[in-house]
């Protein structure tokens, strides 16, 4: 009997081979093949494991990456697009940021209930989604009855007042609720205040730490007053139509739900694991690094994590570390957690023929961003390909001469590039604009020249 992932991850994206997945990754990230090849075979396993029978699926763990490259190549962002292309909780945490347990500073296991909330709001979104209808005729009927005066009761052969069915009236307001014609009223709701009690909170604890839930243990300190508050009937329509959704929404439901999905189907984005990295012979603070990376092993391992939710196990969830290794180099991780990431990728330096397709080709491509703000302005912008190329020239020299921050240069380069545009925009006569090769020389020439100013500026 096969095992599947939760609802929605059980998406279009299950049908997809490894060589769909990276052309569907090539539409956001330029090159990098050998980082997407992995990470496809990756997600396209998971779906294998899927059609496994159950205790074979439990034996099989997946196989954690280990990205290598400079920063600004795309580490994150293939992570990140992958996530999305297989609608998997994701999270991506900083190495850096965590410290060995007795220090003062974030525990290891804060990434696991970090990913578990982002869970839940991934099923709560999907649940609201699935009953907005049903809230919306709910919440129709209630503003009907603040908008229409309650009716008395008609004894067996009496005439309405007026000649009016009270039917016919709710009905009749309905159509003009529907029509916007009853907008400019003003009712009153009762609101719920958003009050919390202060707590003061230690640096470095978590309630979860404690097993201890305030919220169950004091509700009444949580529920909040209500309060009269007048608004306009569209307001109100969207004030109740929330209300409504969350009495629909059995949270229960939505947490068991959100914990299956983040331990079948979870990404862990693990970033700058270098620099936790010790070095032999090295003093001072690689004691602290080592003891990091023996927090976070179990947790790449097989481990069971106390959340608010309830129990996570972390042994399905996909780790994928990544970092610039220009100091360190991966065996200088230690031996344990080297060997919880058996795949390693390098992700190589980005050219002058990479920045010229990651200008125009992606579908955010950062032509098309500046042009559609550009837009708003009324100023039609163009950018002829030797502009396009001559930026992607000035990037490339310089990553070469000062710090090499990869992709990320061509933001400071457009910036630079535009910021006369940018802030002349609104005043401009002429809304029409070319940025041809000219254009280009004439606002960066100088600075890229000048190596003191390109160390500053771009």
């Amino acid at each position: 009997m096969p095992i599947y992932l939760p609802e929605a991850t059980r998406t279009s994206a299950d049908t997809l081979t490894p060589r769909q997945i990276v052309a569907e990754l090539d539409k956001y990230v330029i090159g990098q093949t050998a980082a997407k090849r992995a990470v496809s075979i990756a997600l396209r396993n998971r779906m294998r494991r899927q059609k496994l029978p159950p205790e074979l699926a439990e034996e099989i763990a997946p196989k954690n990456i280990l990205m290598i490259g400079p920063t600004g190549v795309g580490k994150t962002e293939i992570a990140r697009r992958l996530a999305r292309l297989a609608q998997s909780p994701f999270i991506k945490v900083e190495a850096s940021k965590f410290t060995e347990v007795g220090y003062v500073g974030r525990d290891v296991e804060s990434m696991v209930r970090d990913l578990v909330e982002l869970g839940v709001d991934m099923v709560r979104g999907e649940r609201l989604e699935e009953v907005h209808a049903k809230a919306g005729q709910n919440a129709e009927e209630r503003l009907l009855d603040l908008l229409l005066p309650p009716a008395h009761p008609i004894a067996p052969g009496e005439e309405a007042p007026g000649g009016r069915d009270p039917q016919q009236t709710r009905e009749r307001f309905r159509e003009q609720l529907r029509a916007g014609r009853l907008d400019g009223r003003v009712v009153e709701l009762d609101v719920r205040e958003k009050s919390f009690p202060s707590f003061e909170i230690i640096a470095g604890s978590s309630i979860e730490e404690v097993d201890v839930n305030l919220k169950d243990m004091m509700p009444g300190l949580f529920q909040g007053r209500t309060k009269k508050r007048r608004m306009k009937v569209p307001e109100a329509l969207q004030h109740l139509i929330q209300e409504e959704q969350q009495k629909l929404i059995d949270m229960d439901s939505v947490a068991k739900t959100a914990v299956e999905r983040v331990e079948q189907a979870g990404i862990i984005f693990v970033d700058e694991i270098d620099k936790i990295a010790g070095r032999e012979g090295a003093q001072g603070p690689d004691v602290s690094r080592e003891g990091v990376q023996r927090d976070i092993l179990p947790i790449v391992e097989v481990t069971t994590v106390n959340t608010k939710y309830g129990m996570v196990r972390t042994d399905h969830i996909l780790f994928i570390a990544a970092g610039a290794f220009h100091v360190s180099k991966p065996s200088d991780l230690i031996p344990e957690l080297q060997g919880r990431f058996p795949i390693r990728v390098e992700l190589e330096a980005l050219g002058k023929a990479d920045f010229v397709r990651i200008l125009t080709e992606p579908r955010s491509a950062l032509v098309k961003q500046y042009t559609a703000l550009m837009e708003t302005e009324g100023i039609e912008l163009t950018f002829t390909p030797d502009a396009i190329d001559r930026i992607a020239d000035f990037a490339t020299q310089v990553n070469e001469r000062t710090e090499n921050i990869g992709a990320r240069r061509l933001h400071t380069v457009m910036e630079k590039l535009l910021d006369e545009i940018s802030f002349e925009g609104p005043d401009l006569a002429e809304k029409i604009v070319t940025i041809d090769e000219g254009y280009v020389d004439r606002m960066l020439s100088e600075i890229v020249k000048n190596e003191d100013l390109s160390r500053y500026i771009l």
